[in-house]
């Protein structure tokens, strides 16, 4: 029986509907950004403008603020104390614009607080650096050669590294809802954004959320159809 295409059943009925709902979730992220990147907000605030205003609404110093290129490619870097906001974002005042930045620096805010779940996640990234690269390869190899005695520690390994992407993955969220939270806190509390263009921002912002939760949702999945077929071949 092949390990993942044709006859896989376990993948048909666990991967196939995580992954066609990964897929949606990734759609409407990015419809909904292409429509609030055209609205501009009634402030004419810049991305950038609003990432200082979260920052220092946290006391947040000595994190800078960049461009950097590529389409949704904003993150903050806490190695260098930076955030970087996409081309789109950093000199653009749109709603999704506001929206976005103010979340990379709700994580440069989580930071700052030593947030636990950062530390958390922090804490577990190595494994999961490990498990993302050597989990399926183990798994695979410990299929092919038998699962008794060799394979089956290989398999057991694999299984280990590949549950513990999953739980950085499930650590993730909070993290990532959190630092939405801040955003749109400090967005509510300063008057960044008001009615429709706060809205606007919280769609894009609740969008960008389900994405992690589909990630996380098709890797359990992953997961559970893996351990139904190392039972099966037992």
């Amino acid at each position: 029986m092949p390990f993942y295409y044709g006859t896989d059943f376990y993948f048909l009925i666990l991967v196939v509907p995580a992954m066609i709902f990964s897929l949606v979730m990734q759609i409407m992220v990015k419809g909904a950004y292409r429509k609030q990147s055209r609205i501009q907000n009634a402030r004419r605030m810049t991305g950038a403008e609003a990432a200082q205003r979260v920052l220092s609404f946290y006391g947040v110093q000595n994190v800078r603020i960049e461009m950097t290129r590529g389409t949704l490619s904003d993150h903050y870097d806490p190695r260098t104390q930076v955030i970087r906001l996409s081309e789109g974002v950093h000199n653009n005042p749109s709603v999704a614009a506001v929206g976005i930045a103010a979340h990379e620096a709700g994580h440069a805010a989580q930071h700052a607080e030593k947030y636990a779940p950062i530390k958390v996640r922090n804490a577990i990234l190595p494994v999961c650096n490990i498990g993302s690269t050597l989990s399926m390869p183990l798994i695979l190899i410990g299929f092919w050669i038998g699962l008794y005695p060799v394979g089956h520690f290989l398999v057991t390994v694999g299984l280990a590294l590949f549950a513990a992407v999953v739980v950085f993955q499930l650590v993730t969220l909070p993290v990532e809802f959190n630092a939405s939270k801040r955003a749109l806190q400090v967005i509510d509390q300063q008057g960044l954004l008001e009615g429709s263009d706060y809205t606007g921002a919280k769609k894009v912002l609740s969008a960008a959320a389900m994405t992690y939760v589909a990630a996380l949702i098709v890797s359990i999945a992953n997961l559970l159809r893996l351990l139904m077929r190392v039972n099966r071949r037992r």
